[in-house]
Protein backbone atom coordinates (compact mmCIF):
# COMPACT_ATOMS: atom_id res chain seq x y z
CA UNK A 1 0.00 0.00 0.00
CA UNK A 2 1.23 3.41 -0.94
CA UNK A 3 1.01 5.82 1.38
CA UNK A 4 3.24 8.95 0.72
CA UNK A 5 2.78 10.36 -2.78
CA UNK A 6 4.61 13.52 -3.95
CA UNK A 7 4.25 15.81 -6.89
CA UNK A 8 4.70 19.57 -7.59
CA UNK A 9 8.75 18.92 -8.49
CA UNK A 10 9.83 20.47 -11.75
CA UNK A 11 12.04 22.89 -12.94
CA UNK A 12 12.80 26.77 -12.05
CA UNK A 13 14.94 29.68 -12.68
CA UNK A 14 16.62 31.05 -9.70
CA UNK A 15 14.79 33.34 -7.29
CA UNK A 16 11.15 31.70 -8.48
CA UNK A 17 9.22 29.32 -6.42
CA UNK A 18 7.96 25.93 -6.79
CA UNK A 19 5.08 23.91 -4.47
CA UNK A 20 5.59 20.09 -3.42
CA UNK A 21 2.73 18.32 -2.27
CA UNK A 22 2.49 15.05 -0.30
CA UNK A 23 -0.57 13.42 -0.28
CA UNK A 24 -0.42 10.54 2.45
CA UNK A 25 -2.73 8.05 3.77
CA UNK A 26 -5.39 9.19 6.28
CA UNK A 27 -3.75 6.23 8.86
CA UNK A 28 0.04 7.75 7.96
CA UNK A 29 -0.57 11.50 8.36
CA UNK A 30 -2.92 11.42 11.41
CA UNK A 31 -0.69 13.02 14.23
CA UNK A 32 2.57 12.32 12.83
CA UNK A 33 5.88 13.82 12.11
CA UNK A 34 6.04 14.87 8.20
CA UNK A 35 9.42 15.74 6.69
CA UNK A 36 10.82 16.69 3.62
CA UNK A 37 14.11 15.70 2.50
CA UNK A 38 16.40 16.05 -0.52
CA UNK A 39 19.19 14.03 -1.43
CA UNK A 40 21.90 15.79 -4.30
CA UNK A 41 23.83 13.21 -6.36
CA UNK A 42 26.91 12.52 -4.62
CA UNK A 43 25.25 14.03 -1.63
CA UNK A 44 23.86 12.67 1.86
CA UNK A 45 20.04 13.02 2.55
CA UNK A 46 19.40 15.86 4.44
CA UNK A 47 16.41 17.16 6.24
CA UNK A 48 14.46 20.16 4.63
CA UNK A 49 11.79 20.98 6.60
CA UNK A 50 9.02 19.12 8.94
CA UNK A 51 5.67 19.47 10.60
CA UNK A 52 3.73 17.46 13.32
CA UNK A 53 -0.08 17.48 11.85
CA UNK A 54 -0.93 17.10 15.39
CA UNK A 55 -0.46 20.84 16.15
CA UNK A 56 1.48 22.48 13.40
CA UNK A 57 4.39 22.47 14.53
CA UNK A 58 7.19 23.40 12.38
CA UNK A 59 11.30 22.81 11.76
CA UNK A 60 13.46 24.17 9.27
CA UNK A 61 16.68 23.67 8.10
CA UNK A 62 19.11 26.82 8.27
CA UNK A 63 19.43 26.65 4.68
CA UNK A 64 15.60 27.27 3.59
CA UNK A 65 14.44 29.13 6.26
CA UNK A 66 12.80 32.32 5.45
CA UNK A 67 12.36 30.95 2.03
CA UNK A 68 10.22 27.57 2.43
CA UNK A 69 7.35 27.02 4.19
CA UNK A 70 6.05 23.69 5.31
CA UNK A 71 1.83 23.52 5.55
CA UNK A 72 -1.03 20.97 5.56
CA UNK A 73 -4.62 20.16 4.45
CA UNK A 74 -6.46 18.34 6.70
CA UNK A 75 -9.10 17.88 4.45
CA UNK A 76 -6.93 16.04 1.97
CA UNK A 77 -4.45 14.63 4.23
CA UNK A 78 -1.93 16.52 2.26
CA UNK A 79 1.84 18.35 3.29
CA UNK A 80 2.72 21.38 1.04
CA UNK A 81 6.46 22.45 0.87
CA UNK A 82 6.21 26.23 -0.82
CA UNK A 83 9.45 26.92 -1.98
CA UNK A 84 10.47 30.68 -2.83
CA UNK A 85 13.48 32.80 -3.92
CA UNK A 86 15.24 29.42 -4.86
CA UNK A 87 18.77 28.37 -5.52
CA UNK A 88 20.68 26.45 -7.98
CA UNK A 89 21.79 24.89 -4.58
CA UNK A 90 18.38 23.87 -3.83
CA UNK A 91 18.94 21.11 -6.98
CA UNK A 92 18.06 17.72 -5.17
CA UNK A 93 15.52 14.76 -5.31
CA UNK A 94 12.83 15.70 -2.73
CA UNK A 95 11.33 12.86 -0.94
CA UNK A 96 8.46 12.80 1.69
CA UNK A 97 8.94 11.58 4.40
CA UNK A 98 6.68 10.14 7.79
CA UNK A 99 7.11 8.83 11.24
CA UNK A 100 4.66 8.16 13.87
CA UNK A 101 4.85 9.20 17.53
CA UNK A 102 2.71 12.49 17.48
CA UNK A 103 5.20 16.02 16.36
CA UNK A 104 8.35 16.28 15.07
CA UNK A 105 10.28 18.06 18.14
CA UNK A 106 13.00 19.00 18.17
CA UNK A 107 13.55 18.91 14.95
CA UNK A 108 13.47 17.42 11.14
CA UNK A 109 15.69 14.65 12.31
CA UNK A 110 17.96 12.53 10.73
CA UNK A 111 16.22 9.75 7.97
CA UNK A 112 16.61 7.02 9.65
CA UNK A 113 14.14 7.90 11.82
CA UNK A 114 11.37 7.75 9.75
CA UNK A 115 10.06 4.40 8.03
CA UNK A 116 7.42 5.96 5.59
CA UNK A 117 8.92 7.13 2.37
CA UNK A 118 7.67 8.54 -1.07
CA UNK A 119 9.18 7.94 -4.21
CA UNK A 120 10.80 11.41 -4.84
CA UNK A 121 9.93 14.04 -6.89
CA UNK A 122 12.72 16.66 -8.65
CA UNK A 123 13.68 19.93 -8.28
CA UNK A 124 15.80 21.68 -10.79
CA UNK A 125 16.94 25.31 -10.08
CA UNK A 126 18.75 26.95 -13.31
CA UNK A 127 20.85 30.42 -12.64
Amino acid sequence: QVQLVESGGGSAQAGGTLRLSCAASEYTYRSNCIAWFRQAPGQEREGVAARGTGFGSQYYADSVKGRFTISQDDRKNTVYLQMNRLKPEDTAMYYCAARAGGGCYPGVGRPEEYNNWGQGTQVTVSS
